[in-house]
Formats: C-alpha cells, structure tokens, sequence
C-alpha cells in the first residue's frame, strides 16, 4: 500500500489518533469507505494514498446510499467521541466538545455552535448586531425546536468536498470530525461548500434512508455549524453567512410555532 504522511509539530495530544479513531469508527458501519491508516503517533499519521478519479453520477449514487447505511450505525449520543476512543475531538486545528446528550438542539447549539460564535465575535469576524441574531436562533434550537426523535446518527462531522476523495473504486472520505450528531449535519455541509453531482448523492441517500419532511428548509440550521467553525477562523464573510442562516432558522422557528 503506497501512503502519504501528515505530520504536524505542535498538534495537541490526541491530535492524529482522534483522526484514526474516527475513520475507524466510520469504517467500522461497512458503508462508506475511509481511507485507510497505516501508522498513528504524536505528531504524525501515515495514510493510504488514494488515487484521484473524475466525478460521476454513478459514484456520487454509490456515495449517497453508503453514507445513509453509515449514519444509521449510530453513535451512542449526541456529542460522543467514536467507540473506544476516550480523548479529545477536533474539527480542523479547534477543539470540538464532547458530549453525552440525549436530546440534538441542547446538544447542538451549546456544544457545536455557541463556542466557536464566541471565538468568531473575539476576533471581529462576526458583529455584536449577528452575534445577538445567532443566539437568538439557538434559544429556539436549544429549547428543542427542531427537536424530532431520530436516533444520534454515525456522522463524518466535516463533510466538505475537500474531505471526499474520488477514486477509481468510488468516493472515500477523509480527515473527520467524527462523533454522534444528526444526519442531516453531514448533508448540509456538502450543500454548503459544493460536492459534484450532490443531487445524485441526495436523492441516492433518500431512497435508502428517506429524510423528513422540510429537510430542505432546515438546511440552514445544520449549517450553523460549520459556519460558526469558519467565521472563527477564516473571515468576515462566513460571519455574515453565519447571521444569515441564523435568520432563516428563527424564520422557520417562527413559522412552526403558528
């Protein structure tokens, strides 16, 4: 097996082996495949080099009906770590909370979106005028809004079209974020940064596993993560996209209370 190495000298302890842990726990469902890890140790992770394909429609199908068999292997809450890891998360170079809820929205807005709004606010990323409109979509997140009785789902947890490789032998996924979360995160995230042929993949994982009624409408919602995430770090633009999902969300909030 041909690998590559990642090695990175000030990575934190856990840093490389939560990485490991959360590729094996996703691999662990038999769906969708996970690149392979070679070797794992502080400061360094040696990985199978996967060879790079075109897109198509029939692995971005393949793609969709793996990852709904992969989600329903579940987790054993929302917020926790993959099974038999008991370090630390990352997502990227941040650290992401662990949890043991057992309902999404307390979970969710307090664990996955409140800490990296308050980083983004720290360095101007984001106003005080959005900061308020955000945490007034998470009062309704929290209070169990959108709160709707699916099981912690076996999410990859960064799901950008950086992180899905494709190869001759169809899609494998990278560098996760791994943990118990809902199903729809995952999929929100590659409508937000783009994934070739993303309807195929959609209407693929629908048909194995047939998401809820408005799912659509509460993409924003799940997409409050990764902007939080990225208006911490990487701009004044993701805190104004922040703000906007924000919005959508106390919109709908608001509709369904009528």
């Amino acid at each position: 097996m041909q690998t590559i190495v990642k090695r990175r000298e000030d990575a934190p302890d856990g840093f490389f082996e939560a990485e490991a842990a959360g590729l094996a726990w996703l691999a662990a469902a038999g769906a969708v495949r996970t690149v392979g890890v070679a070797v794992v140790s502080p400061g360094r992770i040696e990985l199978e080099r996967v060879d790079e394909a075109r897109p198509d429609r029939t692995a971005a199908a393949a793609f969709g009906s793996a990852l709904a068999r992969t989600h329903a292997a579940g987790a054993r809450a929302f917020g926790s770590p993959p099974d038999g890891w008991d370090g630390p998360l990352f997502i990227g170079r941040r650290p992401l909370p662990v949890a043991s809820e057992p309902t999404w929205g307390a979970f969710y807005a307090r664990d996955r979106v409140l800490p990296y709004l308050e980083i983004a606010e720290e360095v101007g990323n984001t106003t005080a005028t959005e900061g308020r409109l955000v945490r007034t979509a998470l009062d309704a997140v929290a209070a169990g809004a959108f709160d709707d009785g699916e099981p912690p789902a076996r999410i990859h947890g960064d799901l950008w079209n950086g992180n899905v490789l494709w190869s001759p032998d169809g899609i494998v996924l990278i560098d996760p974020a791994a943990h118990g979360g809902h199903r729809e995160t995952d999929l929100a995230m590659l409508d937000l940064f783009g994934c070739p042929f993303l309807d195929d993949v959609l209407a693929a994982y629908d048909a194995a596993a047939p998401l809820r009624p408005g799912w659509r409408e509460r993409i924003p919602l799940h997409q409050l993560h990764p902007l939080a995430v990225h208006a911490a770090g990487h701009g004044r633009g993701y805190g104004i996209a922040l703000a906007a999902a924000a919005e959508a969300v106390s919109e709908l909030a608001r509709r369904m209370r009528e």
